[in-house]
């Protein structure tokens, strides 16, 4: 290497670190200012594939810190999962409660009351979990879409969610999240598409989809 590009990267290691320092400033301090601790209420929405992958990873967290964790699943059912079968083959005792209380997506199902009557039973279960303050995180998988279609109502949904114990996280999935959950919302993450298998062709496969 020539000594000119040894100054070059020198220079740029340099301007690296000073960039880095400036930034871990600025995150210091922010983290310095974030003294509140609470439960948060999380929303993953949009059309994009992975809002249900990240609140089960989520699950894998909470139960790594021998927290005690409830997810109710609205409409998926018909279908078994993969995180279903996984978390359930854990010798997880009464630290994790998982039901699965749809049946299918709508466009299979095609019956609004039968729909509206399963939605309604996950939420009556969805509050007893909301209610209990030995649970740390409360999953609720595909939650937006009963909302969507107003199998349930919002400002019922919003003000339980809003009353759950001081240090009880909750997460909502599912497309099309209303405004009034994403205005209740701590933490609103949107995934969108930039591209995806099934586009071209490709069917939902083990492992990813499933």
């Amino acid at each position: 290497m020539s000594a000119v590009n040894e100054m070059a990267d020198d220079a740029l290691a340099a301007r690296h670190r000073a960039r880095m320092l400036r930034k871990k400033q600025v995150v210091d301090g922010k983290i310095a200012a974030a003294t509140e601790d609470r439960g948060v209420l999380l929303v993953n929405t949009g059309n994009g594939k992975g809002k249900s992958s990240s609140a089960f990873g989520m699950v894998a967290r909470a139960l790594g810190h021998d927290m005690k964790v409830g997810v109710v699943q609205f409409i998926k059912g018909a279908m078994g999962t993969g995180e279903e079968r996984f978390f359930r083959g854990l010798p997880l005792q009464d630290r994790l409660q998982w039901h699965v209380m749809g049946e299918g997506y709508t466009w299979e199902t095609q019956d609004r009351p039968r729909d509206i009557e399963k939605a309604q039973a996950a939420w009556g279960v969805a509050q007893r979990l909301l209610a209990d303050e030995s649970i740390g995180l409360v999953v609720l998988d595909e939650l937006n879409i009963a909302l969507k279609h107003r199998y349930l109502d919002v400002q019922d949904v919003v003000r339980v969610l809003l009353s759950r114990p001081l240090m009880q996280h909750a997460v909502v999935t599912g497309r099309a999240a209303p405004p009034e959950l994403i205005e209740a919302a701590d933490t609103v993450s949107e995934i969108a598409v930039l591209k995806h298998a099934f586009q071209s062709g490709i069917r939902a496969q083990k492992g990813v989809e499933l």
